[in-house]
């Protein structure tokens, strides 16, 4: 026989960015809560709205499996004495399993026996290990936790009613003074208090009383509902998934509307019209087929249409208020000059040992300059490098930046234009913020890139000279992100520029400056160890082995680009059998140069022919190496460090290195050395685990 299984968590409305993963994390602890109590089940299925997490178990057994268990117990030669008789271990083991010395036998396990017995452990009942569920409930882990009245646990929102039902019986256990029953609740204002005979009846009850439990089932009522408008109205509604998903985690029973703006304020940038409508108010922006954006918006109302159209002129009141704010920010920014707001940074400060956003702007000023020497810019863009770094952070004291925060770059292009600036240099203070996520979009301009990485260099080194290294889930600078942002923007581009050299740039501006910071190789290493931590997370993303990471960043993070093209390499040959004679010589050099010495070779005590075709082909292959390497051709490289591996297998097969004459030994030493270091130039070969191996 089988029976369902409800659990239901009713709570105060959950935060729209908690309920995806709150859900998820429901669904793998019921899966594991459930197999390792051997409950066996025919499926599981989750639910979310603002006020409820729950899961029903369908078909769940009515007892454990029972199970044979094998319990391994002591050595043999503990477990009998010299005579061949038991020992108190022995029967102490088998005392502890509920058996008798009767029950041993003996298995080997690599090389020794030992005693074992066989258990049958029968299952018990279902119903009385289901109240253990309430160590679910509790593990749930949310972003941000809150305690209520005089309760001792935290949790996302105050808990106000729990459902737990075994089949028509209800599961008792309390959390937080709320006990367990059959009660649910429906929509807030629509619904009523329901009553459940069975945890089959669940989704159902809930939807008679205006709650759609299942998240997709929601998600779906809204977009049939914004399709059936276009249909109507003949226009389109671009829909972000983002977005999607967190109107639908606001709503239990959604309806969908369609609402107007005075045409009036389409004269405001697009942006500024759609930040509106999407980050503050959650509504859909409308477009024509053409893709201009129209005065209308699509909302979703928590409840049915009874009286939609009071509903609609609420919302509209609403959003023209806040249009009508943007609009009077808009004008009012418009009569003043870029100079006005530049000098407003003198007074706003950025970290206190960093100084003020102007501060910040003179240090990204030459950082970004000498970024563009490196680059043998001509001198025009290096103009509009400079100018785009001098500007780049004057939109923030502006009034629709301070209002509109999520409009930071996109007004400082829209008053740069308006300004008269140069269309680059004001597409380059947009795209300087670029990207604004671990996986966004990338600047696309030389002016925005440079200065992008300019500034997240700034912040980078700034903050960790002054002690603000990122733990665990603390990253209040967002230095993580912005890391990774540098290394994808120099591969992006293809910079013939080490990150190591950018680095000091920034750190040799800082040790400049009159501030309190203390510039030393401390502060170095722990830069060059957290950039290598986010160039790991990036290889880790593009799909590259452990071991090839480790391999390729043994020494510094170099010219990223052409860093991830080596690993891309190595990935591909470490399972490629023909390269194995290969890899053998150049790890066997790699191994044997930790003992090596760093003199010049001297040819002229070669004892053999294969000492002196060894080396000849390393001063051929040193050159050809130097320029695969120059060209950053990572194949080409490695390809060329290939061609020793024949006069190596040759050297080792007819040479002792180790020999007992001092000299020819270390001359010998140097050779194996000089080849180390040109291998090692290209990764760290031995950290590379070669698959033809095993």
């Amino acid at each position: 026989m089988t029976k369902g299984i409800l659990f239901e968590i009713g709570l105060e409305e959950l935060p729209a960015r908690f309920i995806y993963n709150a859900e998820k994390q429901l669904a793998t602890k019921t899966k594991n809560w459930l197999e390792k109590l051997r409950i066996s089940f025919e499926s599981i299925t989750t639910y979310s709205t603002p006020r409820r997490l729950a899961v029903l178990i369908k078909k769940a057994a009515e007892e454990q499996t029972t199970i044979e268990e094998e319990a391994k117990g002591p050595a043999e030669k503990i477990a009998k004495d010299e005579h061949g008789d038991w020992t108190k271990a022995a029967i102490g083991f088998t005392k502890g399993q509920g058996k008798t010395t009767d029950d041993i036998y003996t298995k080997e396990v690599k090389g020794t026996n030992y005693i074992f017995v066989k258990k049958h452990i029968i299952g018990k009942r279902t119903k009385d290990l289901l109240p253990s569920f309430q160590s679910i409930i509790e593990s749930i882990q949310f972003a941000n936790n809150m305690r209520w009245a005089e309760e001792t646990i935290r949790y996302a929102r105050p808990i106000r009613w729990l459902v737990a039902l075994y089949g028509e019986h209800v599961i008792p256990f309390e959390i937080a003074h709320v006990k367990t029953s059959n009660i649910t609740y429906g929509h807030r204002y629509l619904g009523k208090t329901i009553q459940l005979q069975s945890p089959d009846e669940y989704e159902t009850k809930l939807k008679d009383n205006f709650v759609i439990a299942n998240p997709q089932d929601r998600k779906q009522l809204i977009l049939d509902g914004i399709q059936s408008l276009e249909r109507k109205e003949s226009f389109q509604v671009p829909v972000e998934q983002d977005l999607l998903n967190e109107v639908c985690n606001l709503v239990e029973y959604p309806s969908v509307f369609q609402g107007s703006i005075d045409p009036d304020f389409l004269q405001l940038p697009s942006e500024v019209l759609v930040t509106s409508m999407k980050e503050h108010q959650r509504y859909f922006p409308v477009k024509s087929n053409e893709g201009k954006l129209l005065p209308y918006f699509i909302g979703v109302r928590n409840g049915d249409y009874h009286a939609i159209h009071t509903v609609i002129k609420g919302n509209e009141k609403v959003l023209k208020a806040r249009l009508s704010d943007a609009q009077f920010f808009y004008e009012e920014d418009r009569k003043q000059s870029i100079s006005f707001f530049q000098k407003k940074l003198e007074r706003v400060v950025f970290q206190d040992k960093l100084g003020t956003l102007k501060d910040k702007v003179d240090r990204i000023v030459e950082i970004s300059e000498q970024l563009g020497k490196l680059l043998n810019l001509d001198k025009n863009t290096l103009t509009k490098v400079k100018r785009a770094a001098e500007i780049c952070k004057f939109d923030l004291t502006t009034n629709m930046v301070n209002e509109f925060t999520e409009l930071q770059g996109i007004m400082g292009e829209t008053y740069a234009l308006h300004f008269n600036e140069d269309a680059e240099v004001a597409k380059g203070l947009r795209e300087h913020y670029l990207p604004d996520h671990a996986n966004g979009e990338l600047p696309v301009t030389i002016l925005g890139s440079i200065v992008s990485v300019a500034d997240k260099l700034d912040t980078i080194v700034g903050c960790i000279a002054a002690g603000l290294v990122p733990s665990g889930s603390q990253d209040p600078y967002g230095l993580r992100r912005q890391a990774v942002a540098i290394l994808r923007i120099m591969e992006s581009n293809s910079w013939n520029i080490s990150l190591e050299s950018l680095i000091n740039i920034t750190l040799n501006r800082y040790q400049a400056l009159p501030v309190d910071l203390k510039i030393n190789n401390d502060v170095k290493n722990e830069l060059n160890k957290f950039f290598r931590l986010r160039a790991t997370f990036l290889f880790k993303e593009m799909g590259i082995e452990q071991d090839v990471i480790q391999a390729v960043l043994h020494n510094e993070i170099g010219v990223f680009g052409y860093t991830v093209d080596k690993a891309s390499v190595l990935s591909e040959k470490r399972n490629d059998d023909s390269f194995k004679n290969v890899q053998e010589a150049l790890v066997r050099i790699l191994n044997l140069s930790k003992h090596s010495h760093r003199d010049e070779v001297n040819p002229a005590i070669f004892e053999t022919s294969s000492e002196q075709m060894l080396f000849d082909k390393y001063q051929e292959t040193h050159q050809a190496y130097k320029t695969a390497n120059k060209d950053r051709n990572a194949d080409e490289a490695l390809k060329q460090l290939g061609k020793l591996a024949e006069p190596i297998h040759h050297f080792f097969e007819h040479n002792m290195v180790m020999s007992d004459d001092e000299k020819i030994r270390n001359n010998r030493l140097s050779l194996v050395n000089h080849i180390a270091m040109l291998i090692n130039d290209f990764a760290d070969l031995s950290a590379v685990e070669w698959k033809q191996h095993f």
